[in-house]
């Protein structure tokens, strides 16, 4: 069965430390994706999602600017950014780990997912949704992501990990009749 995001109501999210002192946060205004969840048998579901990397937003137009730049995403020659799942483990009624490729600057790389699903709900318009947060922690230099400066206090300036944290709401798709 066929759930398209409900881009309204999800989110994706990143968060890398800065100076290794604070956490900065970020997010992707931008994004669409499908996923083919079956409910019968969550390992056979499927995810695709893509995100326009030119809609990073963390509050900051100068840093915004220096993301998009070749330095980090390239969003010129990499205006997006993709998932697509590879497996999907149930572990639980509400849990599953999700592994799937990341591909950023034209670089794949698998990552797992620890999913959490947290039920379904019928909206006062007849359609039903389904609620998931998932969560990754990568290393941004995996994807070709190198730029930084070293502290004259030691450290650097842009953390290597990145905490991924993504919240979904899909709306089921009506099912389409074979003629």
């Amino acid at each position: 069965m066929t759930w398209n995001l409900d881009l309204s109501h999800s989110e994706v999210t990143f968060a890398v430390k800065h100076m290794m002192i604070s956490t900065v946060r970020g997010k992707f205004n931008t994004f669409s994706g499908t996923i083919d969840f079956n409910e019968a048998d969550p390992a056979s579901s499927a995810i695709d999602v893509s995100i326009d990397v030119a809609s990073v937003d963390t509050r900051d137009e100068k840093r915004d600017g220096h993301l998009k730049s070749g330095d980090f995403f390239d969003v010129a020659q990499f205006p997006a950014m993709t998932f697509k799942s590879t497996k999907v483990e149930k572990l639980s009624e509400t849990t599953a780990k999700v592994t799937g490729d990341l591909t950023i600057r034209g670089v794949s790389r698998p990552v797992v997912l620890d999913v959490t699903y947290a039920g379904q709900a019928k909206s006062p318009w007849g359609t039903v949704s389904a609620g998931f947060s998932a969560t990754t922690r990568v290393n941004r230099k995996d994807w070709g992501l190198t730029w930084n400066v070293a502290l004259e206090t030691g450290g650097v300036l842009v953390g290597e990990d990145v905490t991924i944290a993504i919240e979904a709401e899909l709306v089921k798709q009506p099912e389409t009749q074979s003629a």
